[in-house]
């Protein structure tokens, strides 16, 4: 994930470098220098700067969306809290299945259930959640292969367990404070034919419906 950038300064994922920016008046410059610029800005402030003409909405959060301090030409929201032609242009379907990465030009994506899209049959099991509040510490690394009952972590003193045989795809970085219940990695069970150099398919399919919703506005019909 690009987030991983704030951690680590820079990272590459499929060919595409991006790098943390301190300064948001550098976004311009890393752009030029075919960088992806990262930054940490949770109120959106830069965007009253940068005037994007395309704004997406990846925030995910399953809720109504917070106001951010502008108003793009063209706002594409990804899942649920989102309805197309009241709260955004267009909206991304993110929930798997047979929709996802569907495109809505009214109305909203698919209700948030709280369950995970299944990966061979498993759902919530591939989840890993904390079973404390407190510190994480973690004992594996993404890419690991791990079996059902192998200790992934701790927090604090409580023991965190996969509960299924995979890959570990997702796991948050160490010293972090999280929640009891919270999430805090997944596990892939399609195991050692998972991939962690690469994109999701979830989240190719869900950028496709971004790409769809913007040829859409600007290209369709053969215009620019």
């Amino acid at each position: 994930s690009f987030a991983s950038v704030v951690y680590e300064n820079s990272i590459e994922v499929e060919n595409v470098r991006a790098k943390f920016c301190e300064n948001p008046d550098l976004i311009i410059d890393f752009l030029e220098e075919g960088l992806l610029p990262v930054i940490i800005d949770p109120e959106a402030n830069s965007a009253s700067k940068l005037k994007p003409v395309v704004m997406v909405d990846a925030t995910m959060s399953k809720t109504k969306p917070k106001t951010v301090p502008f108003n793009p030409e063209f706002l594409i929201g990804l899942g649920p809290g989102f309805e197309a032609g009241v709260n955004a242009d267009a909206v991304v379907e993110t929930k798997r299945g047979l929709d996802l990465g569907k495109v809505y030009y009214r109305g909203t994506a698919a209700i948030n259930t709280g369950i995970p899209g299944e990966v061979c049959g498993y759902s919530s099991e591939r989840l890993l959640r904390s079973r404390a509040s407190g510190t994480f510490l973690p004992h594996r690394d993404i890419g690991d292969l791990v079996e059902a009952g192998d200790v992934i972590g701790r927090v604090n003193n409580t023991e965190i367990r996969a509960s299924i045989r995979g890959m570990i795809r997702g796991l948050i970085y160490p010293g972090l404070e999280v929640k009891e219940n919270e999430k805090i990695g997944d596990i892939d069970p399609r195991g050692s034919r998972a991939s962690i150099n690469t994109i999701s398919d979830r989240a190719r399919a869900v950028g496709g419906g971004v790409l769809e919703a913007i040829m859409h506005r600007y290209f369709k019909k053969g215009k620019r």
